[in-house]
């Protein structure tokens, strides 16, 4: 019993499933005690900064309706025979026909509807429960009947009967039952910075009602987004996919009014046309008899096709067992009042009864557009994939960097984009927003922003740090703190780098930077009869020429890998440097080697070995605003998630938390696996009996208390990343609940104060200089006009945007304790921008939020290796958060685990 009370601790159940008795027992108490906080209203605009005049793509909202009511309909889809619509996609074009076919009983109103249960009427329907039939021709069964045969044979006027009835229609009952009542006064309300429980859902409708704008006209929707059909607009990214541009647009109530946001956004779609050619593409082979066909099925399952000649669209369920010339089936074909009956193949149906030449089907598998019971089979190269499906599979690296470089754009050609749309949508002839006086401005929206000046930096023997345009070098410059590395090897397992070269070009260029770099142990090459090995082994076998040949444990390895991205030894490594033995490690793999080259890599192992490159001059002159007065503490806090892919990859909650007081540029990590895809940290605080906190937050305030001369942070400022708004209140209540039961858990009469702020990099404001073809300077920041219209927010583009447009963080402060102006705290969040160790460069979010993120994903390579070697079925099936148990991420060694590993 014990050991299972055990398991049960160390996976509390996400916030709200509670199981088990202790969680519930903390619950009772918890509940009347804890009023439920509220965010924080905003404390006014700052006013440092040199004032720039800017333009943003959002786009006014005027509204003349305001007595009006949205009416929300549950909307329920069944077939004839009473069963659901399991079919995706089936909604639209059932909800069309009904407004055509009973237009008069329903009143003549307009529809919004979203695709799924939900439908929306300006006044409401005349009865309250609406039943419907309908029968819709049914597009995505094309002329293909039933009965195994691919495709219809009969001589033209042997089956009268059967002609005349179309066999592609489909009767549909649909129900409409009310379900709520939404005053679009609410949107009016909103816009005063009074939000109402009615303020999102009237903002949703109206969103819904451009996401139908779109559907209308032929668009692939995603979420907000939508997608014409336009070449033009498709871009190759090689192995079948192509990157599709569309365009973003959502509605945001600011201070200024309601605006309709617009922004270019990019989604992944498979290359259309023939199956035989993606499947050659995607599986990267030469011709069609290497295609692996099990994975090609995996691959094509429920993509659409059109079967030529007769151009039917159908869904693809499967393909045959056996190639073309061997799948038969019975052929039926009526012969005065007899029907014969005739075994045939695909291949000879095709060829010798319907005269269709095949050019390479005969040897490769059909495809079958039936049931899986009732197959109905099409040869191969019949069949061509429709455009506009999503390609929903995680992208190769090569894929990603060519998406990413193709859907740049510079500023200009973005606003150039963005307004053509926005005249292109003629969103003025939506019959809904005509009905709702709704009318949309063509122009971007003008807004006040200042530029903050950059922060000054401290380098080695007291030399000053000049940025110029959110950047700086080290030249001639020595670290601030330098570190030694000694008792050092190097392990090579790259064949093509030569170790003796590169080992002298760090000494020397350490020797510049004011870093002694002494002479390595040893060099140690890979055996060459190991590279074909798994990475596991290949690492153990490493492990063990150390061992063997070095006096002592050594306090660094530089690891040289033959891949820069993705080598599958890299997990492996970390895991045995960090986890088992506690020796800091630096992999490189080194393509061009210079001075900058050496620079970077030498900043990262300096970071680690507990150095500082550079410093903030108000860290030395303890200047800081708040901070510096009394001892504070800054946590960085980030899950990340598997790639879209994959369902069964536990997520990785990091939270980082500085060190040395007043310093606000040394970080350690503390890292821990949790339920995939769960978003709130679930291990912030986690008792174990009476006398032990296992959670995160404990290693964090006891590393600050050790490192910061005996004192406890009596202010911590937390910021969280990747939440979204919906979001803010668990952030508010739960998470910060659990970093205050952690603080008491140590010290019960401890109340240090809290200041939270949210970072989002997922949004699509932009910010554009009007008629300046460059990036908004580093150091912008807007807080006026576009913010919420109510809640204490800004934007700040802290980085230079060398490439593309730059996007802006959106910093929420959703509670404030500390009691900082507007200006201290733009301020704080500008020089956290400037800490970065790995970089002589400014970046575009805080960097406790970039170290989280860092730390999340490298200890998250930990266990990554062997998932994949395990078999994956035993965590087949589970894929509802917080339901199935969670592989343990390895505990950093006590030797590195306060450093920056992460660098």
């Amino acid at each position: 019993m014990d050991s299972h009370n055990g398991k049960a601790d160390d996976l509390p159940p996400p916030p709200p499933l509670n199981a088990g008795d202790e969680p519930l027992k903390a619950e009772e108490i918890k509940k009347p005690s804890k009023p439920k906080r509220d965010l924080v209203p905003r404390k006014g605009f700052g006013k440092k900064g040199q004032p720039i005049r800017l333009v943003t793509n959002h786009f006014k909202v005027s509204l003349k309706n305001t007595e009006e009511f949205f009416y929300h309909y549950y909307v329920n889809l069944k077939y004839e025979d009473d069963t659901p619509v399991d079919r995706k996609g089936a909604g639209r074009s059932v909800i069309e026909k009904l407004q055509q076919t009973y237009a008069t009983e329903l009143a003549n109103k307009d529809f919004a509807y979203d695709g799924e249960k939900s439908l929306f009427t300006i006044g409401a329907l005349p009865q309250v429960k609406n039943e419907f039939t309908v029968v819709v021709e049914d597009v995505s069964s094309g002329k293909t009947p039933a009965n195994g045969s691919p495709g219809n044979d009969s001589p033209p006027g042997s089956d009268r009967k059967r002609a005349r009835r179309p066999y592609n229609t489909k009767t549909y009952k649909v129900e409409l039952s009310f379900a709520a009542k939404i005053p679009m006064s609410a949107i009016a309300h909103a816009l005063r910075g009074q939000e109402s429980e009615h303020t999102q859902e009237a903002i949703r409708v109206i969103d819904i009602i451009l996401r139908q704008h779109s559907a209308k006209q032929g668009c692939l929707l995603v979420r907000q987004s939508f997608f014409h059909n336009n070449p033009s607009n498709f871009v190759e990214l090689g192995g079948g996919v192509m990157g599709c541009r569309g365009f973003h647009s959502s509605f945001r109530a600011t201070q200024s009014g309601l605006s309709l946001n617009i922004d270019v956004s990019t989604t992944m779609i498979v290359k259309p046309g023939p199956v035989v050619d993606f499947l050659i593409n995607n599986q990267k082979v030469d011709f069609p008899q290497k295609i692996d066909w099990a994975k090609a099925k995996r691959t094509l399952k429920n993509l659409r096709i059109k079967i030529s000649p007769s151009n039917a669209e159908n869904k693809i369920v499967g393909l045959s067992d056996r190639p073309c010339r061997e799948t038969m089936f019975t052929l039926k074909r009526r012969n005065g009042d007899n029907v014969d009956t005739e075994e045939i193949s695909v291949y000879d149906h095709f060829v010798r009864n319907r005269g269709i030449e095949l050019r390479y089907s005969a040897d490769l598998p059909c495809i079958n557009v039936g049931k899986p019971k009732r197959p109905s089979y099409f040869p191969i190269e019949l069949c061509n994939l429709v455009s506009l499906q999503r390609y929903t599979k995680a992208l190769s690296t090569l894929q990603r960097s060519s998406l990413v470089e193709k859907s740049r754009q510079k500023p200009q050609e973005r606003m150039s984009v963005l307004s053509d749309v926005l005249q292109r949508s003629n969103y003025d002839s939506e019959p809904m927003l005509m009905a709702c006086g709704i009318s949309i401005a063509k122009s971007f929206t003008e807004v006040d922003g200042r530029v903050l000046q950059a922060p000054k930096l401290k380098a080695g023997n007291g030399e000053d740090i000049f940025t110029r345009n959110g950047r700086w070098n080290f030249n001639n410059k020595r670290l601030i703190r330098a570190s030694s590395v000694e008792k050092w090897a190097v392990v090579n397992f790259s064949a093509r780098c030569n170790v003796r070269d590169l080992v002298r070009d760090l000494i020397k260029c350490g020797g510049m930077k004011g870093i002694k770099v002494e002479n390595p142990f040893d060099a140690f090459e890979e055996n060459p009869s190991m590279r074909r090995a798994p990475a596991v082994r290949r690492v153990e076998d490493m492990f063990e020429q150390v061992k063997t040949k070095l006096p002592g444990a050594p306090k660094f390895l530089l690891c040289i890998l033959a891949e820069r991205k993705n080598s599958d030894v890299y997990g492996p490594w970390k895991k045995k440097c960090l986890a088992e033995f506690g020796i800091v490690t630096q992999c490189v793999a080194p393509t061009r080697v210079n001075d900058q080259y050496l620079t970077n890599v030498l900043l990262k192992i300096n970071a680690k070995l507990g150095g500082l490159n550079s410093m903030l001059q108000v860290e030395s002159t303890p200047a800081m605003p708040l901070v510096s007065k009394v001892p504070t503490m800054i946590l960085g806090m980030d899950v990340s998630h598997g790639s879209p892919g994959q369902s069964d990859v536990p997520s990785i909650a990091a939270v980082v938390s500085s060190r040395e007081w007043p310093l606000i540029s040394k970080y350690r990590a503390s890292v821990r696996s949790q339920s995939p895809k769960m978003e709130m940290i679930d291990s912030l605080f986690k008792p174990r009996g009476t006398d032990d906190d296992e959670g995160l937050i404990k290693e964090c305030l006891l590393d600050f208390y050790t490192s910061s001369g005996k004192r406890k942070p009596e202010q911590i400022i937390i910021f969280r990343d990747g939440v979204s708004e919906s979001q803010f209140n668990q952030v508010l209540n739960i998470e910060l609940d659990q970093i205050i039961e952690a603080c008491k858990f140590l010290d019960a009469t401890w109340e240090p104060k809290f200041t939270l702020i949210v970072a989002q990099k997922n949004h699509h404001t932009k910010f554009f200089i009007p008629g300046d073809p460059n990036n908004v300077p580093p150091g912008t920041v807007v807080d006026n006009k576009i913010c919420h219209p109510k809640n204490y927010d800004f934007y700040m583009c802290s980085h230079a945007g060398m490439i593309g447009t730059t996007r802006p963080t959106h910093y929420h402060i959703l509670h404030d304790e500390i009691g900082f102006t507007p200006d201290d705290l733009q301020e704080l969040v500008h020089s956290l921008s400037y800490v970065y160790q790995r970089s002589t460069t400014a970046i575009s979010v805080v960097a406790p939020i970039c170290y989280a993120h860092l730390a999340a994903a490298q200890v998250g390579q930990f266990i990554k290796f062997e998932e994949m070697s395990e078999t994956s079925s035993s965590q087949g099936g589970h894929t509802s958060a917080g339901s199935v148990p969670v592989q343990e991420l390895p505990r950093l060694h006590e030797k590195v685990k306060s450093s920056m590993f992460f660098c």
